[in-house]
Order: structure tokens, then sequence, then C-alpha cells
């Protein structure tokens, strides 16, 4: 399933608009209000509740963005919607919810964070319930992740739904858990084909590794993370169709 062209027109905010100093925490429904405002794309993370709910949230656990400790998977959705998010007065929202807040004005890309712990095989629950929701959402919407045993997830829960792979170096310092084996196939994105995805989203410090390029003659849609200043995204544009931004105005 391709990537629709109105995630390549629109530039997509990461996580949402947010802008602490203004009262919109990241991936809060004030972000996206902002980004829908502006007419931006908007790209979100879901986490999974204790009860199975996705959760519309980066981290695993909920000291940075909250006055709260422990992790995302130890709270009931409700629990969740119950703690303020940092410089907002907001809830965590479900996917749910931020879906019939969006309600298809803009372009929405959803990253499923990864359940596996080292980008193994050992997923498919969030994916899953991911799904469901979205199957009933009728706006512009894709999927991705760094993990594609999540998007082979996808693929078989919701075929009808684009999916992608959130990619870059894979180096050792960052991905202490994965091996190097295993960074080595992320990095050269060998799993794109397997997948079914349409589109990478690439870290913008590396776009210039040749297998960017290979993909996209092969047709691959190239999307970006994270542009935050104009001349980063000047410079991206040569190589992407398209940026994910935060911290200015695109």
């Amino acid at each position: 399933m391709m990537i629709p062209d109105i995630f390549l027109k629109q530039p997509i905010t990461h996580r949402t608009l947010h802008d602490v100093t203004a009262g919109r925490p990241e991936n809060s429904l004030a972000g996206a209000a902002a980004a829908i405002e502006r007419g931006y794309g908007i790209e979100i993370d879901v986490q999974i509740s204790k009860d199975g709910i996705p959760m519309v949230f980066h981290d695993y656990s909920l000291e940075r963005l909250t006055a709260e400790t422990g992790t995302i998977a130890q709270r009931t959705a409700a629990e969740l919607g119950d703690i303020q998010l940092t410089h907002g007065n907001e809830g965590i929202p479900t996917l749910k919810d931020f879906l019939e807040f969006v309600d298809g004005r803009v372009p929405l890309l959803v990253e499923i964070k990864d359940q596996d712990g080292a980008l193994g095989p050992n997923v498919g629950a969030l994916a899953k319930t991911t799904c469901e929701v979205l199957k009933q959402y009728d706006g512009p919407v894709a999927l991705m992740s760094f993990n594609p045993h999540t998007m082979a997830k996808c693929a078989k829960y919701a075929p009808h739904i684009p999916r992608g792979l959130v990619t870059g170096a894979f180096l050792a310092k960052d991905w202490v858990f994965v091996s190097e084996e295993r960074r080595n196939e992320l990095a050269g994105i060998t799993d794109y084909d397997r997948v079914g995805a349409s589109f990478i989203s690439h870290n913008v410090n590396f776009l210039q590794a040749p297998v960017v390029s290979e993909r996209k003659k092969q047709g691959a849609s190239v999307l970006c993370w994270t542009v935050r200043t104009a001349l980063i995204e000047d410079t991206a544009r040569a190589v992407a169709d398209n940026v994910t931004f935060e911290g200015y105005l695109a």
C-alpha cells in the first residue's frame, strides 16, 4: 500500500507541534490543535497501557514527561488519562481520543514503539490493538516503526494502511541491546520488501547513506527525522521527499 501524496506535501510536526513555553507538550491534543491550525501533518508515538490500550506517548517511562514515575505498561488507560502532561493541562490521550480530535483534518503518521526491547520478534499486541483502532478511522494515516517485525504484524492486521520503516545508521551507542548483526541488517533496510513498506523515515544525519538513494530509486518515498532548523531542512530536502520537524516552523 503506497503512502498517499498528502504525506509528502505538508511538513510533518514531530510529536505534534509542541512548545512547552506555550503550554503544548509533545504528543498532546494542544500540540495537535496547533499543527492543524497551520495545516501541518502530525507524527505521534504509541505505547501500550496495562489493559492493552494504545496510548499517545513517546517514552516507556513516565518521568520525563509527567510528574509520575514507572512505565506506561504498569498503568491502565484510565489511570494514564488522569496523569497530567508536564507544562500542559491535559492527561495522556488514548489513540482513539487523539484520532477523534484530529478527525482527518491533517495526515497522521503513527510510530509504534518497539515492545521487544531489542527490535526482535517478540511483538504484536500493540500492533494489533493499534490497527483495530485505526480501522475505524477515515482520515489519512500511515504506520511506521523501528522494528520491522511490528510492521509485518501490521501487514497482517491492517493491510490497507500504508507501512514504513524508521531507519538510520543504528550505531552501537544508540542501540546497546541490539546485536551488531541485527544493527547491520537494520541499517541496510533489508526488511523493507518483506514487510511491504512503501516509505522510510530516515535519520536526517544519515540521509547521504547509499542505501537511502538505492531505496528511493526502487520507488520508496523518503521522509526524515528530526529536522530542527530551516537550514537543515533545506539540505534534507535535496534527498528527502518530506521532513519531520520541531523547534521552528517549516
